[in-house]
């Protein structure tokens, strides 16, 4: 697995448009707090489960990549912790190219245990959307 900053991904993206971009964070975050355009959103675990299903999520992200493991896939969670799990699922699952973005979409808790402000996708001023 790489593990690349906002930045480096969005640059990585736009030379490699076979790749897939993939949003593992829960529905009502990819929703609400906003996402990269043109994601894919293939929940890591949903609430209130709270349980991930590593087999069946790397089966999602397959459909997804139409069949091939070969298939470039970078994955973005909130702050870049749940995108290491999903991206070991996918490795043991067969995919030979995973990306995961570095500090996520919020980035990590500053001393005032906010998002947002350190790194992460919204803060490197890259492109995203909200309902």
């Amino acid at each position: 697995m790489r593990h690349l900053t906002p930045t480096d991904t969005w640059q990585f993206l736009q030379r490699t448009p076979e790749a897939l971009f993939v949003d593992v964070r829960m529905e009502i975050e990819y929703l609400y707090v906003g996402h990269p355009p043109g994601v894919v959103h293939v929940a890591w675990y949903e609430y209130p489960e709270m349980q991930a299903h590593p087999e069946a999520f790397a089966q999602q992200v397959l459909r997804e990549a139409g069949g091939r493991t070969d298939r470039p896939v970078a994955l973005i969670c909130r702050s870049g912790k749940r995108t290491v799990e999903a991206g070991q699922a996918l490795e043991a699952a067969g995919f030979t190219d995973v990306i995961n973005v570095l500090h996520g979409f919020e980035g990590e808790l500053d001393e005032h245990f906010q998002r947002g402000r350190l790194n992460g996708w919204r803060c490197e001023g890259l492109p995203w959307e909200q309902l």
